[in-house]
């Protein structure tokens, strides 16, 4: 049996807007709606697979409705200019893609819908509805299916699903809605009839006609109910708004009886190739470019004629190869493939079959340097005398962080679009190029060259050189970890009266809100949240909740750590944790398998975890940690002459604050003055309001509003700095550091107020959190070099945030400590001073 797909363009485009996060081109075009919109198409036609399909759009000209009832749809919200500008690009998408867009001057989306699934009924075809507008509930019939987009979920409605939801036949649906009303069109109803009211009286007495015919005689009774007063009182309404409601099926539309004029006409591939490029949709190329073989387009022909397939040549020959200018190197499913920009080669061979290649001085561009040198030492390749020129991935994290490490295919997808390549290499090659240009023209090379490039080297030999740990006072901390365990579960149990899985949210949530009855938030269809946040809102109102919360710390210590560095500890004790730079929007280095940077700091637990770190006999730990770095950064950044000064005479920052907010000499600033001063301090930069300051001190909204206000005009040039950080965020669409590195910030155009205001939020801290990172990278480098040179025996091990810790001989810990604390302090000079805390330690612990 033949189908049709009919699609509500306007409601489907809008849920996509609304409800997907913003998104747009290097230039600026807002695409999230069409790109969610064409998502959703295609995979109706990938499952449904109709024969014919339509998507109908309504247009700005009034129709019949307006023409009765002026007031039809009064009191819309403008159209947002983000989505309007969205609708000529997604017509064309649909164009593009073989699929009619029906559009009539007078009539709305749901008649174009109402008209073609009713010429589909009448020649024996079956239909689908596509929709996020429940007037189409009326178009239900045998033939003819809704599937409503509701909630980011899609619903099939047959007969069956609408009477067993509403009790009614489908055509019935029209009845209802002129008792209700709808107040999305501004269609009356009648006052005070709601669905529920509707429905039953519709149930009863089937028609609206029948509805009036019992209400008129009911109010001729003496006693009349408050709801025949309403009927009868809004009796017009009633009739204006079924008038209004019902879809009209026979919209003069000029399509055939056969719907032959709205089949499905196959792509246009030229035409979704400029789309597809103009929108930037790479995710899509893939899936809608490859024309079939049988009947390729011309271009497509001339493009395949310009491949040559790299030569193919054998162990002997690759190794005997002369390149003189950077050459591209992959390798694919034990195939090593090189490109140097004219000459393209191959080879069915492994790495470590030609893993000499690297040490005859060819310049190598590569995809992902840091791991091809650790693959590379394991094979005793002296990495040290490799010359990598190049890493894809790091300059196109550098051009877009927000997109974290994109993968070679997918940087083939953004950069060479249709371009040909014979060779994975020659794909490498070209985005080598491409990305070098992008790099000049988003003033972002420096970034890549000095900063993260350089990086990558000094990571690699951090993650060689590891961190000791000692593996009996781990096992020990293990075994202590294991009865805090079972004393907080035995606690647990008395206090909930039973035993219960602990770690099952759905089984504590049960306890929590039903055995104990605390003050429950809204339960999903999951169950109750259980979140830390959650638990700290309710520690006030029972014992329980702190030891739950101990009950999660201590086993996640144990799991995570305690046990998981058992397992991960190499022969010599030692735990080697992966850095990766291109995780973070800001810049920041993340810790992965295992996370040294996340163990907890300001638990007694925690800080016990760093006794199991240590130092290799006869050597030390000294640990270097930036004090205040972000406010130091925000007092440069912002210019603001009060807080420079208190840099600048080493007072205490936050001391200062607190004797400016809460208008008292410094010597009489107390220790919980100087708590909430500190709150507010970081609080700003992260564009806190008074709701969440208040929440965060415990104090009433009105206090968290006066401190607001009394920082911003103690401190007016950084209250002006984070106003114009989001002006211009909102002018240029990205932020950078004070070393230009960028952030893309697309939300802070969102039409949707929470999203725009997360925007404001990053456009505000990001520019702050990143120069930060760039300083600890630049330090990082600095600090190694210098150790390097200075012949001593000591070596970075690991970085957590704004803190380097390294190794180093006893007899060089003295010199290892200045060169840290003078790289460090200098990695960056700013208008106020780095200051730097250091200590020696046989353990992380006597560090901190």
């Amino acid at each position: 049996m033949k189908k049709l797909l009919v699609v509500d363009g306007n409601s489907i485009l809008n849920r996509q807007f609304y409800g997907s996060r913003p998104l747009t081109t290097k230039s600026g075009i807002p695409t999230n709606a069409t790109l969610g919109f064409v998502k959703v198409l295609l995979s109706q036609l990938e499952g449904y697979k109709p024969d014919f399909c339509a998507v109908a759009f309504d247009l700005k000209a009034p129709t019949f409705r307006h023409l009765k009832y002026e007031l039809y749809k009064a009191g819309r919200h403008a159209t947002p200019e983000e989505l309007l500008a969205q609708f000529s690009y997604t017509k064309d998408f649909i164009r593009a893609l073989g699929i009619s867009v029906v559009e009539l001057p007078g009539y709305e989306a749901d008649d174009i819908l109402g008209t073609l699934s009713l010429m589909a009924e009448n020649e024996g075809y079956i239909t689908r509805i596509l929709t996020g507008d429940k007037d189409s509930f009326q178009l239900i019939s045998e033939k003819s299916e809704v599937l409503y987009a509701s909630s980011g979920e899609y619903k099939n409605m047959g007969v069956e699903e609408f009477y067993e939801r509403y009790g009614i036949a489908p055509d019935k649906f029209v009845e209802v809605k002129a008792l209700m009303g709808d107040s999305s069109d501004n269609i009356p109803g009648v006052a005070g009839i709601g669905e529920k009211t509707a429905l039953k009286l519709i149930k009863d007495y089937s028609s609206l006609e029948g509805v009036y015919e019992w209400a008129e005689e009911e109010y001729k009774k003496p006693k009349v109910s408050s709801t025949v007063k309403k009927l009868v009182e809004g009796k017009e309404n009633a009739f204006l708004s079924r008038e209004l409601s019902e879809i009209y099926r026979k919209a003069p539309l000029e399509i055939s009886p056969s719907l032959d004029e709205i089949r499905l006409r196959g792509y246009d591939y030229p035409s979704l190739r400029n789309i597809i490029t103009a929108l930037e949709f790479t995710s899509l190329e893939a899936k809608l470019l490859t024309q079939p073989e049988e009947s390729p387009s011309s271009e497509t022909k001339d493009t395949a004629s310009e491949k040559k397939e790299p030569e193919e040549l054998d162990r002997k020959e690759l190794l005997q190869l002369d390149f003189s200018s950077p050459v591209a190197f992959c390798e694919e499913n034990d195939t090593v493939y090189l490109f140097d920009g004219e000459r393209s080669v191959k080879g069915s061979l492994s790495l470590e079959e030609v893993k000499e290649l690297f040490e005859k001085g060819y310049s190598f561009v590569v995809y992902d340097m840091k791991s091809l040198m650790h693959r590379l030492c394991e094979l005793s390749v002296d990495v040290e005398k490799c010359d990598f020129c190049y890493d894809v991935m790091l300059a196109s994290y550098v051009i877009s962080p927000s997109e974290g490490a994109s993968s070679l295919e997918r940087l083939i997808s953004i950069y060479l679009k249709e371009e040909a390549f014979a060779s994975p290499a020659e794909a490498l090659y070209k985005l080598y190029r491409a990305t070098e240009r992008e790099l000049r023209e988003t003033k972002t090379e420096s970034i890549y060259r000095d900063i993260e490039y350089p990086l990558a080297k000094t990571l690699f030999r951090m993650e060689r050189e590891g961190f000791m740990v000692d593996i009996s006072a781990l096992c020990e901390f293990s075994r202590y970890l294991d009865k805090s365990i079972e004393e907080s579960t035995e606690k647990i149990y008395a206090l909930a009266g039973k035993e219960f899985n602990i770690g099952s949210p759905k089984q504590l949530g049960e306890v929590l809100f039903e055995t104990l009855g605390l003050p429950a938030k809204k339960k999903t269809k999951t169950g109750y949240s259980t979140s830390a946040e959650v638990l700290e809102e309710l520690s006030p109102y029972h014992p329980i909740i702190e030891h739950i919360l101990n009950y999660r710390q201590v086993t996640k210590l144990k799991s995570t750590y305690a046990d998981g560095l058992l397992k991960v500890a190499d022969e010599n004790g030692r735990v080697h944790t992966t850095f990766t730079q291109t995780v973070t929007a800001t810049g920041r280095l993340s810790s992965v398998e295992p996370n040294l940077q996340n163990i907890p700091v300001r638990t007694h637990l925690g800080r016990e975890m760093r006794r199991c770190f240590v130092a290799e006999k006869g050597k030390v730990l000294i640990d270097a940690d930036y004090s205040q770095i972000e406010l130091r950064i925000l007092a440069a950044i912002s210019g603001d002459a009060t807080m420079m000064s208190a840099f600048k005479r080493g007072i205490d920052v936050h001391t200062q604050v607190a004797s400016q907010v809460f208008g008292v000499p410094e010597d009489e600033v107390t220790s919980e003055m100087r708590k909430r001063a500190k709150a507010v301090n970081f609080g700003i930069v992260y564009g806190i309001g008074e709701y969440s300051l208040s929440k965060d001190l415990h104090i009433p909204i009105s206090s968290a509003s006066e401190y607001i206000r009394n920082y911003k005009e103690k401190y007016s040039g950084i209250a002006y700095y984070l106003k114009e950080a989001v002006e211009n965020a909102r002018k240029y669409g990205y932020v950078t550091t004070l070393l230009g590195r960028r952030r893309m910030i697309p939300e802070i155009s969102s039409p949707k107020a929470n999203i725009r205001n997360f925007g404001e939020r990053v456009a505000m801290n990001s520019p702050i959190q990143g120069t930060a990172a760039d300083i600890i990278k630049i330090a990082m480098l600095k600090v190694e070099k210098a150790l390097y040179e200075n012949g001593l025996s000591a070596r970075l091990i690991l970085q957590v945030h704004d803190e380097l810790i390294v190794e180093a001989d006893e007899r060089d810990a003295e010199m290892a400590k200045e060169i840290l604390v003078r790289e460090m302090e200098n990695a960056l000079l700013l208008e106020v001073p780095l200051t730097v805390g250091v200590s020696i330690g046989r353990t992380w612990y006597e560090c901190k």
